[in-house]
């Protein structure tokens, strides 16, 4: 199976099934000598484990990373870091009664299809388990790009249809977790989970739409025609589970602009150049401006429902299914770190490419 690593200098590569012994990755590119600050890499994994919120799986995971080989007192050596993350709440046995159940929204079908077999099991790597490796790459990452200057973060913009405002500055990773739903509007966070409790009782799940802002980027990162920095980092967030749509800057909305509307017009800035305004959201020409980038990523509801269903199995014999086990309502606030991760991937990958090509 192919399409496992993620890329060019800075490289992730992840392994483990949802409800395998255990998921984890290698991480290959990564500067020798660096300083890694262990407590805060954990605490940024511990930000996508489930907590006691009601839109949350129950399954409980102390996601504790366990680094197997290129960290040597805190101290990164320059060879691979390979790490490993236990799966210490699996439970299989939930999933034994679908194995030979094609799950609405799933990928079970079209695994089947593209190797002939899927695992049954929570749905083995195209589970969302499978991003936890991405987030501990990404807490490697954010660490080395802080001591650049360079800040990414996430936050809740829309849930189940229910906009928020947006924040008048760029808020921190602190102020975005003191909300269960890491929403930053207090009005519109009351009605997300308003929703999310009658959704829950309906056995229901529900999409949102994450917001992310990448500030204290230097401009000039990124490269022309086919590796733009939008292309890498739409596909950075496309790649992520349940990911349906990605937008930066003016995004879709400036399709209904006119070009006077939408130009960020330069100007004197500092002690440089650079757009006085920021509409195309920190990005031209595939390459950064030094404004703040930002993007918006929509998730869609969660495919694994209690409510029943229609459906086959794989002989083709209709099934009414109602899917048990543990889920979480909406996947939302719990893939924030996965975007900030993903995205954090992307940026230190184009700042090693750049040194090298100096």
């Amino acid at each position: 199976m192919s399409g496992n690593t993620f890329g060019k200098i800075l490289k992730i590569t992840t392994f483990g099934e949802s409800h395998g012994k255990a998921t984890g990755g290698v991480l290959e590119g990564f500067p020798a000598g660096f300083t890694l600050n262990s407590i805060e890499l954990q605490a940024q994994v511990n930000r996508r484990s489930p907590g006691a919120a009601s839109h949350s799986t129950k399954r409980k995971e102390a996601d504790i990373v366990e680094f197997l080989s290129g960290i040597a007192g805190n101290k990164t050596l320059g060879t691979p870091i390979a790490f490993i993350v236990a799966n210490k709440d699996a439970r299989p046995s939930d999933y034994e009664k679908m194995k030979d159940i094609y799950r609405p929204s799933h990928a079970d079908f079209t695994w089947e299809k593209k190797y002939g077999i899927y695992d049954h099991r929570g749905g083995g790597r195209s589970s969302a388990r499978e991003t936890v490796s991405r987030v501990v790459a990404g807490a490697m990452a954010m660490q080395y790009l802080e001591s650049q200057g360079i800040k990414i973060v996430a936050y809740v913009k829309a849930l189940g249809g229910i906009e928020s405002r947006q924040p008048a500055t760029i808020p921190t990773k602190a102020e975005v977790d003191t909300s269960p739903l890491r929403c930053l509007d207090k009005a519109a966070e009351a009605k997300m989970s308003a929703l999310i409790e009658a959704v829950k009782k309906e056995k229901d799940s529900l999409g949102g739409i994450i917001s992310c802002v990448v500030s204290g980027l230097p401009a000039g990162l990124g490269e022309p025609v086919f590796d733009k920095m939008q292309a890498r980092l739409a596909a950075a967030m496309m790649s992520i589970n349940a990911a349906k749509g990605f937008e930066y800057g003016g995004g879709f909305a400036a399709a209904a602009m006119k070009g006077s509307e939408h130009n960020d017009v330069f100007g004197a800035a500092g002690d440089g150049i650079a757009p006085l305004t920021n509409t195309a959201g920190g990005i031209l020409g595939g390459i950064t401006t030094g404004r703040d980038v930002f993007f918006n990523v929509a998730f869609k509801p969660v495919s694994s429902i209690g409510k029943k269903q229609k459906t086959v199995d794989n002989h083709g014999n209709t099934i009414d299914l109602e899917i048990g086990g543990r889920h979480d309502v909406t996947v939302v606030p719990r893939a924030v770190p996965i975007v900030e991760a993903m995205a954090a991937l992307t940026i230190m990958d184009f700042l090693l490419l750049q040194k090298l090509n100096k």
